[in-house]
């Protein structure tokens, strides 16, 4: 009998896959000291695992279910519904019935009872599962008790349950579900307790909702709830919501809604007295789980009990520090325009490339600037500097500050901070000569590594890695490469900042650095136009292209007629760049030489919307139209007071940014051309190591630290749960979403944009591309996906080097990420794109095929009716 049934206090939190994550959280919850659960036990997974086996018809429904995709929804919503069907027709075999009754014999037959379902994919530290399966309240006596956990059984196979094990992951087959059988309590007000603030993710503040009778109405969304923050054990937040029904048990079972009495419905559910003691209970069970929690409380005259708690699956994680000080951390993800996770080999290769080391929450990195903040002579430069390239986030450091209480001032006994690069002095002179050394520098380093590489394997591959990374780091922070970087940065502050003050000329460098000499990643996106003009005359080629599915159809081009020219085209741009791909900033990330076909939409783009000579002519333009504007203004300084020493400073500094403006997208180039080098090399020696039997698949190094991989190739041996594990955190990472501003406490701090002198219903973003043009929105978050037309203006999360091939095809570019020096903004300059970045949900706000106005000098965008 006890393979079937297991009391609570037979459970603890080990016991996941025999009774459920629910199951599992209740009988740890019934060992803490202090903690009143109601009684109860489970039904565990075997008997499950005994239903599902006295209906075999299900097998063939779950191999068609696992087969479908999330979108799916008429055939997901039919074969869930037939197996729900047969599930609750399954007749419960005597012997397993007797089982399930046997404890209400002790608890009380005639007893009402909370009848829970408790899958062993839910409440886990990764996904909650949350509401996708079925409660039932108030069940009473041995038959309906019995029906009602065939429904639970059923439940594992509703239309939302299976959807949500699609989109994450889940196989049907190895979720099993066990069912809770838990006394009602009948509450004067129950609720939800999160011992972290839900919305700010401050683990500091715990938040209290509350609402009379059962919390049902709470959770359902039926009433507005009384909400409580505590911190510190007082109440230093309360909202009184209008409660104006209750959910209580109905006599006959189950449950219904009564109206709340006007005169009571204003009146708090607790008092403050029960809401301190209520968090100390949270704080309580938080310590024993290890993590903040979600907690389900009922009160029963004056004394709390809790029916559940489950990890917050949707707090970002805070880094690891351990010091007990206050930390504040800034999104690396932001600057670089890729905030996705990244998986543990890119982020090691990253911590190994980086000029000091950077903290790592939820796969993605931080850069700590508390002792930047807290020094008064360093305060000032770092919020200019992260001001200037992105305002959200020197807003966010600002309230931090303004605060008083998290970052105190402290005595400055080091030199004030500067970013990497920034002490140094920008080159006197304007010399085109010190970029072109730069680059030929960085090409003969990446052609002796690409030699010296291929005699090395073992762990002589990753000894020479290692050393290697160090010339790497030489180059990237060489002090003449980064003068030459800032002399363009600083040279476009200049101008954008005096040409207003003499001319009244908004964002004046945006039209000046339009088509500058040197732009790697401009010129990508125009040499795929050339790559464009070699395929458009072979109509064969074109339409084999529109139907390639196989990376291998560069060898097939041959075979047609012009398909050798075609493919040698498409050969010598991937020589070129085809180590770039989204997300290129993590070496685990698939390149374009790896998977070509993803090149194949944005040629056949560029084959049907331009005409022969687009790149060039595109090119020309862009540099005529910075050498009229210059003309002008030199023209119009003339005409003011001192106008000649104004025009030949401007001058100067208008040399200086078409010399450097473009090398700031160089040393990026040579950075991923390198880590695609180390990564070509470490995949082959991956597939030693699966041949070898020591890795399941080649991929599974991307799970492994640096370190990690370097000792598995030394001992030929692999923690097979590590990298599970990995994999599992990695998913639960693809959910959140990074903040700009972290602080130890962790809680996530947005910064506004401080502006008054905007239309309604503005979106307010960071203008970074001068210009106002006017298009058809297209929301793109996956570019494989990019349908574009001429005229259309790009709107999505963010851009990387990537996309800018999208950008030759595009009128306008609005993102949610990004700041002045991001490469979307750069390049947007490059081709005299309006574009607004930094404009806080975006992709949600405007919907796809919407008319827009993008006010790229004043940095908002407008929904047109």
């Amino acid at each position: 009998m006890s393979c079937y049934v297991l009391g609570f206090q037979e459970i603890d939190q080990t016991q996941g896959a025999v009774v459920g994550g629910k199951g599992a959280h209740l009988g740890e919850l019934s060992r803490i000291e202090g903690i009143r659960v109601p009684a109860g036990f489970c039904v565990t997974t075997e008997a499950f695992g005994r239903i599902m086996a006295e209906a075999p018809s299900i097998d063939d429904r779950l191999d068609r279910l696992s087969r479908l995709k999330p979108d799916d929804r008429e055939e997901i919503r039919a074969l869930s519904a037939e197996i729900r069907r047969v599930l609750e027709c399954t007749a419960i075999p005597d012997d397993l019935a007797a089982a399930i009754t046997h404890p209400l014999a002790r608890l009380g037959e005639r007893a009402a009872y909370a009848v829970r379902s408790s899958a062993t994919a839910e409440d886990l530290p990764t996904a909650s599962f949350a509401g996708q399966q079925d409660t039932y309240l108030n069940v009473v006596g041995p038959a309906a008790i019995l029906q009602h956990v065939s429904r639970c059984w059923a439940s594992l196979f509703t239309e939302r349950a299976v959807t949500y094990r699609l989109r994450n992951g889940f196989d049907h087959r190895k979720v099993h579900m066990a069912v809770v059988v838990q006394q009602m309590v009948f509450p004067q007000a129950a609720g939800i307790l999160f011992t972290a603030d839900p919305v700010t993710g401050n683990r500091k503040v715990a938040s209290v909702e509350a609402s009379f009778g059962i919390g049902e109405a709470l959770v359902s969304g039926l009433v507005n709830a009384d909400v409580y923050k505590v911190r510190d054990g007082e109440v230093v937040a309360r909202t009184i919501g209008t409660k104006r029904l209750a959910i209580h048990t109905s006599p006959s079972g189950g449950t219904q809604e009564q109206a709340i009495e006007p005169e009571r419905q204003a009146q708090p559910a607790l008092t403050e007295r029960q809401v301190v003691r209520l968090a100390q209970l949270g704080r309580r069970i938080e310590a024993h789980f290890g993590r903040p929690q979600d907690i389900e409380w009922c009160l029963v005259d004056d004394d709390f009990q809790i029916v559940q708690s489950r990890p917050i699956t949707t707090l970002f994680p805070i880094p690891a520090a351990g010091d007990g000080e206050n930390h504040v951390y800034i999104s690396v993800g932001h600057q670089q325009m890729m905030t996705d996770p990244m998986k543990p080999l890119g982020l090691s290769f990253w911590q190994l490339t980086a000029p000091r080391p950077m903290a790592e929450a939820g796969g993605r990195l931080f850069v700590d600037v508390a002792a930047a903040l807290a020094s008064p002579a360093s305060r000032a430069s770092l919020l200019q500097l992260v001001g200037r390239s992105d305002p959200l986030i020197g807003d966010a450091l600002q309230t931090v500050l303004d605060r008083g209480d998290f970052i105190r001032s402290v005595p400055d006994a080091e030199p004030a901070w500067t970013p990497p690069g920034g002490g140094a002095p920008a080159p006197i002179e304007t010399d085109p000569a010190i970029v072109v050394e730069l680059i030929a520098g960085n090409q003969a380093s990446l052609a002796a590594v690409k030699r010296d590489i291929r005699t090395k394997s073992g762990a002589a591959l990753l000894d020479f890695i290692l050393a290697d990374l160090q010339e790497l780091k030489r180059m990237l922070f060489d002090p003449k490469s980064l003068q030459a970087v800032m002399a363009g940065i600083e040279s476009t502050w200049w101008l954008n900042e005096q040409l207003q003050a003499w001319l009244g000329e908004k964002n004046a460098a945006d039209t000046l650095t339009q088509s500058v000499p040197n732009n790697v990643t401009s010129e990508m996106g125009l040499a795929l136009l050339d790559v464009a003009d070699v395929i458009r005359p072979h109509p064969d080629v074109v339409a084999f292209l529109q139907h390639v599915e196989d990376e291998d159809f560069l060898d097939e081009l041959p075979k047609l007629a012009g398909g050798r020219e075609s493919r040698d085209a498409i050969r010598a741009w991937l020589d070129e760049y085809g180590m770039r791909g989204v997300g290129e900033i993590d070496i685990t990330r698939p390149r374009w030489s790896e998977h070509p076909t993803t090149l194949l939409p944005l040629i056949l783009g560029n084959i049907k919307n331009f005409e022969p000579g687009a790149g060039e002519r595109r090119f020309e333009q862009g540099r005529r139209e910075a050498w009229k504007k210059e003309q002008e203004l030199l023209e119009r300084l003339r005409a003011l007071p001192d106008g000649e020493q104004k025009a030949e400073e401007t001058k100067r500094m208008i040399d200086r940014v078409r010399t450097f403006a473009g090398y700031r997208e160089y040393p990026k180039y040579g950075w991923v051309s390198r880590y695609f080098v180390y990564k070509q090399a470490l995949l082959e020696e991956a597939e030693r190591l699966v041949q070898a039997h020591v890795l399941r698949e080649k991929e599974d190094i991307f799970y492994l630290t640096f370190q990690e991989l370097h000792d598995v190739v030394r001992t030929n041996q692999v923690d097979d749960q590590l990298i599970r594990q990995r994999k599992d955190a990695f998913r639960s990472y693809q959910a959140l979403t990074p903040p700009r501003v972290l602080t130890s406490d962790g809680e996530a701090i947005a910064g506004a944009y401080r502006r008054d002198d905007l239309p309604a219903g503005a979106l307010v973003g960071l203008p970074v591309s001068a210009g106002t043009i006017e298009g058809r929105a297209r929301v793109i978050l996956d570019m494989a996906e990019a349908d574009l037309e001429p005229g259309d203006i790009l709107v999505t999360a963010y851009t990387d080097p990537s996309w800018t091939p999208l950008f030759v095809a595009i009128a306008g570019l609005v993102t949610e990420v990004g700041g002045l020096m991001t490469h979307g903004a750069v390049i947007a300059r490059e081709y005299g794109l309006p574009a607004v970045v930094g404009v806080e949900h975006a992709t949600q706000l405007i919907r796809d095929g919407q008319r827009i106005r993008v006010h790229g000098t004043d940095g908002y965008v407008e929904i047109l009716p």
